[in-house]
């Protein structure tokens, strides 16, 4: 057979074997490749999710790095000829069609130069709209099965993919005239009404709500799951569309909803839904986003110092999957960036691990943040949130400059917010070196007038008033009570300020169990070490060394 790098002059006497070049050549398909598709396919007809699972997981992203690395995988209806031939001319599964469709363009997205064309971001569109209509178009539930770590990318990739597009769209500078023609006319293409209503017709169609507030009741699940809900494509589909739901209220501003949305999942154990990594931690980096950005600094502190933990913990399992590994690490990044503009707002205790690691990585940027660096905390904030987006398409008659630009104003909403405590860590600073003082001398201590202090105290007790669920799965309880959850607290009786010192005593448990670990690691090295030396011990004096060794 000809290599893969090796051109095919003509029209190919095998067209089921080879694939059409960018330049209107040929190319023999390799013959790895062709076994995969057709195993793939066999995978997904018969319903077997183990071989699904390493198709997807482990030969797909192999036979990308092998071959396809800068290159397209071969069309959909190359890839339908190939395995039509191979089962003597019947028609692949449909649903093998719709996922080799969507890891396509997924591929197109994520390693082709320059990007998708229109064209292609079209037909993923429309190919995600046939899987939809398979699953949620059928009177009974379909029988087949799919890992959760497939059905994750699927939600996952579909709201990535809507949000590329928008942000694509909303570029009008050096976009030609037909173009925008073009886009003018595609106004059902990505509409954040179709993504909306795909993403609620699944969690309805799933009754995953009501499955969840039954597993938190201790209830009985297939009572309320229904015909649907009781297969795990759609009960893992309809939870996955609450995160996805979940992020994409937060995209597009509205951390109130983006909450709300989660109040049936407790955020602090969501392996106890899914072994995901990838959607456990983007849950915990848009739940932790939304609750910095409604000033629920310990929620926020508490979920991204949890969701890094965990990370530290499954980290080892990501290393066979470099391109998720990668996504993983950038979102765990923006999450420690997150963490510590929050702890520069509210100081309060986190996991020893995490704190180890922030301090190792982030020492001269927090120095910044506790200073209240106004460029340093919009330079961290910039890199840290995620790409916000207009619900509805630009003015095509305005230049790009007259564009409604959401990442501006939340930017500017949260710096104005700032800026209103930027006195809180000096106040925080100098109440900790006494236990009562005046007014007047604190006053004197900050170069500042008793009166103006006064609303700056009054303005420290209301930003320290957090609402602070007992539990994440009270993620939105916007009813729930307020305390003050900062390190100290004060009042004011007459012109004397009375300061109490709340800081938790430290957890020596933690760190006799951090060190109990190492001393472990430790003991296992110096073993290996051993033996290792009196293996080569034993080689270098010979047998007779060795037996009379032992």
């Amino acid at each position: 057979m000809t290599s893969w790098d090796e051109k095919v002059g003509g029209e190919p006497a095998d067209y089921g074997n080879a694939v059409l070049s960018a330049n209107g050549s040929y190319t023999i398909l390799p013959e790895p490749v062709k076994t995969f598709l057709c195993n793939f396919e066999a995978a997904i007809r018969n319903r077997n999710v183990y071989d699904i699972i390493q198709c997807y997981e482990a030969q797909f992203p192999k036979l990308t790095e092998r071959f396809f690395a800068k290159y397209n995988w071969p069309a959909t209806q190359v890839v339908t000829e190939i395995v039509s031939r191979s089962l003597g001319g019947k028609e692949p599964d449909q649903l093998f069609v719709i996922l080799y469709t969507e890891m396509y363009y997924k591929h197109i997205y994520a390693h082709i130069a320059g990007g998708p064309s229109f064209e292609d971001r079209e037909a993923s569109y429309f190919n995600y709209c046939d899987f939809f209509n398979f699953v949620l178009g059928t009177d009974t539930p379909v029988t087949h099965e799919l890992p959760y770590q497939l059905l994750w990318d699927i939600i996952d990739e579909f709201i990535y993919q809507f949000q590329n597009f928008t942000q694509y769209r909303a570029k009008l500078k050096n976009k030609k005239d037909e173009e925008i023609s073009t886009l003018r006319d595609s106004v059902t293409t990505w509409n954040i009404h179709s993504v909306l209503n795909v993403l609620h017709s699944l969690v309805e169609k799933s009754c995953i709500n009501e499955q969840l507030r039954e597993l938190a009741s201790g209830g009985d699940i297939s009572a309320v799951a229904g015909e649907f809900g009781e297969r795990q494509l759609y009960k893992m589909l309809g939870f996955f569309s609450l995160i996805g739901l979940c992020r994409l209220h937060c995209i597009l501003g509205d951390f109130f909803q983006a909450l709300k949305v989660l109040e049936n999942i407790d955020v602090s154990r969501l392996d106890l839904y899914c072994n995901v990594p990838t959607c456990n931690i983007t849950t915990s980096y848009y739940v932790g986003f939304s609750f910095m950005m409604m000033r629920r600094y310990e929620d926020a502190i508490r979920t991204l110092n949890d969701a890094l933990a965990y990370h530290n913990r499954v980290k080892s399992s990501l290393a066979g999957r470099p391109d998720v590994a990668d996504y993983v690490a950038k979102q765990t990044d923006q999450m420690c960036h997150l963490l510590c503009l929050c702890l520069s707002l509210h100081p309060m205790r986190v996991d020893e691990i995490v704190h180890a690691q922030i301090k190792e990585k982030y020492n001269e940027k927090n120095l910044k943040l506790s200073r209240m660096d106004l460029d340093e905390i919009a330079n961290t904030f910039q890199y840290a949130c995620p790409k916000f987006l207009s619900p509805v398409p630009p003015n095509f008659d305005l230049p790009e400059n007259y564009q409604m630009n959401p990442m501006r104003q939340i930017k500017e909403e949260f710096i104005s917010e700032i800026k209103q405590q930027a006195r809180i860590p000096d106040i925080r600073s100098y109440l900790k070196l006494y236990t009562t003082l005046s007014i007047e001398k604190l006053a004197g201590l900050m170069n500042t007038e008793p009166q103006v202090l006064h609303r700056e105290l009054m303005c420290y007790k209301h930003k320290m008033q957090n609402i602070v669920t007992a539990d994440a799965a009270a993620a939105a309880a916007a009813e729930a009570p307020t305390a003050s959850s900062s390190e100290l607290d004060f009042y004011i009786d007459g012109d004397m300020i009375h300061v109490a010192d709340t800081k938790v005593a430290r957890k020596f448990g933690e760190l006799f169990i951090r060190n109990i670990l190492k001393l472990e690691d430790v003991n296992r090295a110096l073993t290996r070490l051993d033996q290792f030396i009196y293996g080569v011990a034993a080689g270098e004096a010979g047998p007779q060394a060795g037996s009379a060794r032992s």
